[in-house]
């Protein structure tokens, strides 16, 4: 698995706008082939902060992934709405093994 952790600070008035926009892309790259996992979670005590775990099952996906029509939707509705860039860390998986990933 290729995993991408994307770090991400909103600006605080648009922190609800920013997780519409978000749950809609996860949801539409929930069902991409090449996505094993695909979540929005948000930091509890600074709730400007968020983070997307992304699993894809090659470097490629990620690729393919970048040309949907839903995440190029997202990218430009929340671009005004980041209050510093966001951070896309990657990651190889150790365990569980890669057959274990939905």
């Amino acid at each position: 698995m290729y995993i991408v952790l994307v770090h991400i600070k909103v600006k605080s008035e648009y922190v609800d706008p920013f997780i519409q926009a978000s749950l809609q892309n996860a949801k539409h790259s929930n069902q991409e082939a090449g996505i094993a996992r695909f979540d929005v979670i948000q930091e509890t005590e600074d709730p400007t902060r968020f983070m997307l775990i992304e699993v894809y099952r090659t470097p490629d996906d990620q690729l393919r992934h970048r040309e949907t029509r839903h995440y190029l939707l997202w990218r430009d509705t929340v671009a005004d709405m980041m209050e510093e860039p966001r951070l896309g860390i990657k990651y190889t998986n150790l365990y569980p093994g890669d057959d274990k990933w939905g």
